[in-house]
């Protein structure tokens, strides 16, 4: 079945000056001929992206879009209309996101992140940059602890928004989050929790007690590169630890906890130590 605003493998049916016509399940399609190769003959299968050009036919591409239907991604304003904005989504007719699909008044050239829709009563593409709105609110496939790739989408007081697994919709907590993020970043997280109306909160650390050997190790790679002696503890200010070791005081106290249990940490009122590095305390840079 034919996919418009997606990738499909069609056959080459007939050649004609100006292009080559595909076979489809909706008839022929016209691939034009600046993006036909000298290679593709009667009988081959070619993938090519199918979308409509400016009269709303059917029309095939070798060119590659910024996305599909169904994905998110940051696209550059181009134009603005009355009824709409056209964004750059790398294909010769620009992306359409009309005025009621848009959060705020887009303006060119800045970029947006937009979810690339398609409307089965006119057989159009589109953008939105409506996102918690397209986002798919059915999380039965979810569970709390799994790992997900995050798209930020926007960053709040409150918290950080992002798209997870090109899908679905999160919030990463400021005092949760400790490394800096930047709208159109992508990184790894964690699912920690849903709230009841389907939204999915989210950690940059592994939940629970698993998280600790990652935890653990960033310590003491950070202790190894400090001489062994860091003047921070248990009892030393959320702010200090954040600075230091880029962790909450939660994740820090568990961590170390478990490093001194294992012998690898000494402890004591100034701070925490490696016990396997010789060098001396007043040889240690945190000390000058």
């Amino acid at each position: 079945m034919l996919e418009v605003g997606k990738y499909n493998e069609l056959v080459v049916e007939s050649k004609v000056e100006f292009g080559l016509y595909l076979d489809s399940d909706q008839g022929r399609i016209l691939l034009p001929q600046k993006y036909v190769s000298p290679d593709f003959n009667l009988g081959d299968t070619i993938k090519v992206f199918i979308y409509t050009d400016s009269e709303d036919r059917l029309v095939a591409t070798t060119l590659k879009p910024k996305g599909v239907v169904g994905d998110f991604v940051f696209l550059e304003a181009k134009d603005v209309a009355s009824f709409g904005t056209f964004m750059d989504w790398g294909l010769e007719k620009d992306l359409l996101v009309p005025k009621s699909e848009q959060q705020d008044r887009m303006v060119p050239p800045k970029k947006y992140l937009i979810k690339i829709c398609f409307d089965e009563g006119t057989g159009r593409v589109y953008g939105t940059a409506k996102i918690s709105a397209n986002c798919d609110k059915n999380i039965d496939l979810l569970k709390a602890g799994q790992k997900v790739d995050l798209l930020i989408h926007s960053i709040t007081e409150i918290g950080i928004m992002a798209v997870v697994n090109n899908r679905y919709f999160g919030m990463l907590y400021r005092s949760e989050t400790y490394r800096d993020l930047s709208i159109g970043d992508t990184c790894t997280g964690y699912i920690m929790r849903f709230r009841e109306d389907n939204k999915i909160d989210l950690t940059l650390k592994e939940p629970g007690y698993s998280s600790v050997k990652g935890s653990a190790a960033t310590i003491v790679k950070i202790l190894n590169k400090a001489g062994g002696f860091i003047p921070c503890h248990d009892k030393s200010s959320p702010e200090e630890i954040k600075k230091v070791f880029a962790m909450s005081k939660k994740e820090f106290k568990r961590a170390i906890g478990g490093l001194f249990k294992q012998g690898v940490l000494e402890l004591d009122e100034n701070g925490i130590s490696l016990k396997q590095v010789e060098k001396s305390k007043k040889d240690n840079p945190w000390n000058r």
